[in-house]
């Protein structure tokens, strides 16, 4: 519907020269593959701060230099779970994944069963309730399942989500979002992209209502971060009424998908404590998602051209400093040791 598709595991052959580069001894991000195992599974990648060294040849994941299965170095380790958007995967952020962990977390980064570039089965009446059930199926596995559970601090949990999984992380954080006041919304403003046709048409509000309240809000996270929020409009006052922990939402000012005014400004105005807001001068919906190597354009000219191309003057890959740095900063306060 609106957000980034998943990224194309193809370039990562262009990277694997650069690993003749690497130096014998370089102290490294860890990474692991791992797998909920819920009914369908659900697929994880794991970033932690490691002391072995990097990952060589065919290893190498995204582009990015890492100690593939190395062990974890530290302990009562903060946890941030990263939701990406609809119609995507685990792999459009892996930059903030890597990022969070070079700065002290562990990052984990799930492709949502049923809401993803491989598999769109679900349909809107399911992915708002199954979403925010994933975000905690994937603490349950964190904090108790995974090998490392115990280098985790449970006390420090948050989850980082972008579009669609800005909806999910304010849904995991005990928002419930009001599909009346949405239909009525895309009444008023049907060119707004998240009221094209049919998108909620199969939501039937009664129908909902319990299934959603059985699964927002998991007392276990203590603060969120949410890009370029989907369907911001539909939560007013009462709807945000249960969301009590910290709240920082990112919007791109030129951002036609999901704009900043009836979106992230919405949610800004009618959440219980005041957020911490940045709209980004320069972005549009594509920014909060990884640095496309060049090797995409040869490879798939459209998906570049949707994906991978900003504004002009404006760099990506500077802006992910500031965003990365603020993400820190805001979690580092919210979740304090």
């Amino acid at each position: 519907m609106f957000v980034i598709g998943g990224f194309l595991l193809k370039a990562k052959l262009i990277f694997l020269a650069l690993t003749l580069l690497w130096p014998a001894h370089v102290q490294a991000v860890g990474h692991q593959r791992a797998q909920v195992p819920t009914e369908p599974p659900i697929e994880l990648r794991i970033w932690y701060p490691s002391s072995a060294e990097l990952s060589r040849g065919s290893e190498i994941m995204l582009g990015q230099a890492v100690a593939i299965d190395g062990p974890v170095e530290g302990d009562s380790l903060p946890l941030i779970v990263i939701s990406h958007g609809h119609d995507s995967s685990m792999d459009a952020h892996a930059h903030t994944g890597l990022a969070l962990a070079e700065a002290g977390y562990v990052a984990v980064a799930l492709t949502h069963p049923g809401d993803n570039h491989e598999n769109r089965l679900t349909r809107a009446a399911d992915w708002l309730v199954s979403r925010p059930a994933d975000v905690s199926a994937t603490l349950d596995y964190m904090v108790s399942g995974w090998p490392q559970a115990d280098v985790i601090d449970a006390e420090r949990i948050g989850v980082y989500g972008f579009s669609m999984g800005g909806y999910t992380a304010l849904a995991a954080a005990g928002a419930l979002i009001d599909i009346e006041l949405a239909a009525q919304y895309c009444r008023d403003v049907p060119g707004e992209l998240t009221c094209a046709p049919s998108a909620l048409d199969d939501v039937d509000p009664v129908e909902l209502a319990p299934r959603l309240i059985a699964v927002v809000g998991d007392p276990r996270i203590a603060a969120i971060s949410a890009a370029a929020p989907g369907y911001g409009y539909a939560f007013d006052q009462d709807a945000l009424s249960n969301v009590s922990v910290p709240v920082q939402i990112w919007s791109g000012a030129q951002d036609m998908l999901v704009p900043h005014a009836s979106n992230g400004a919405i949610l800004a105005a009618n959440l219980p404590t005041l957020p911490d807001v940045h709209v980004v001068e320069g972005a549009d919906h594509a920014a909060f998602s990884i640095v496309c190597p060049d090797s995409i354009r040869q490879y798939d000219r459209h998906f570049w051209n949707l994906y991978c191309v900003d504004a002009e003057g404006f760099d990506r890959g500077v802006f992910h400093q500031q965003l990365h740095h603020e993400l820190v900063e805001f979690f580092n306060s919210a979740m304090p040791p």
